[in-house]
């Protein structure tokens, strides 16, 4: 079997900055209980429906490493059916995976509007050139590595980060992927009005998952004449919807970043134009990518906030969860 790459673009769990309506860029923003029970939920939906992760990376804000390490903790624990003990891997938390710097608006109401003249000291909300580096390195430096021809066997990764960022690394990923291998799986066609460059926000804990397949090498065809004609295209087992070109879809659709969104979807754009040179993309060849799913959040169904503020409070890892005050029958 041809080796594949599952791959989870996954957003973090709702924290008190996402119920209070600030601006949370760089800002460690807690999870409440309600978006611990999100992060706990999609974990055990991950362990239910057999994954089993090779790579675990998250942004280094807790919020977003707490949610990989529930995601983890559920990998960890035995289960019945398991043949085989699997390795689960460590949560490797990086910088480059935060949330874009809202600069002066950190810490601000969402529709708070920003002064009309800026102080000559106020720090500048983070541009979109330096999101877009920070999502190359992240991409150049552990994702491409797992899409070469040398890696060998499967992989299922885990990406826990931020809305913002989340787009920014989508979008940078599909460039680098081959024209005209990236589609959609036929639920996903069939159900929902989706464009490749603009699949809209990730909920708390919602995820995009992505499955790339790397097809063999074919040898040229002989024509007639005795030329090598190059080989065909593999075709997809799913509807191709290309893009416009990189540059559109990269540079269109910013938003200010002042626009107000609620703690669910995010999908607040990046400020400022690009500028500047940029250095080549590397492209993953003989790659094609389905579409599995977008905003995945079947593993909140059925989840209620706890009522009387309890369930928007600041998540307290200590508060000893209601089981834990009944004691265990003995057998």
């Amino acid at each position: 079997m041809a080796p594949q790459v599952r791959l989870f673009l996954i957003r973090h769990g709702e924290t008190v900055d996402n119920v209070a309506q600030l601006y949370a860029g760089t800002r460690d923003s807690e999870l409440t209980n309600h978006g611990w029970q999100q992060a706990t939920r999609l974990g055990l939906h991950f362990k239910a429906i057999g994954l089993k992760f090779t790579h675990i990376f998250s942004s280094h804000l807790q919020r977003a490493a707490k949610t990989a390490g529930l995601i983890r903790e559920a990998q960890a624990k035995p289960s019945v059916c398991q043949a085989s003990t699997h390795q689960v891997p460590d949560v490797v938390q990086l910088p480059v995976l935060m949330e874009q710097d809202f600069g002066y608006l950190e810490g601000k109401k969402w529709h708070e509007r920003p002064p009309e003249t800026k102080p000559a000291n106020i720090v500048d909300v983070e541009s979109k050139d330096s999101m877009v580096r920070r999502a190359d390195l992240f991409l150049d430096g552990h994702l491409l590595p797992l899409l070469s021809d040398s890696g060998d066997g499967d992989s299922v990764v885990a990406v826990v980060s931020h809305g913002i960022m989340l787009s920014a690394l989508w979008k940078r990923l599909l460039l680098r992927l081959p024209p005209k291998s990236v589609g959609f799986s036929p639920e996903l066609a069939a159900a929902a009005h989706l464009s490749l460059d603009h699949l809209g926000g990730w909920f708390n804990t919602g995820y995009l998952e992505l499955l790339l397949e790397r097809k063999p090498l074919e040898a040229p065809v002989s024509s007639s004449d005795g030329s090598s004609a190059p080989p065909a295209q593999f075709p997809p087992s799913c509807p191709i919807r290309t893009f416009a070109s990189a540059t559109s879809a990269l540079d269109e659709d910013a938003p200010d970043p002042a626009r107000s969104v609620h703690s669910g979807a995010q999908e607040v754009g990046v400020q400022s134009e690009l500028s500047g040179a940029r250095a080549p993309l590397k492209v993953a060849g003989r790659w094609l990518t389905t579409i599995q799913t977008v905003n995945g959040k079947d593993h909140l169904k059925g989840l209620k906030r706890t009522g009387g503020g309890v369930g928007s409070s600041r998540h307290d890892a200590s508060q000893k969860n209601i089981d834990s005050f009944f004691k265990r029958r003995r057998v």
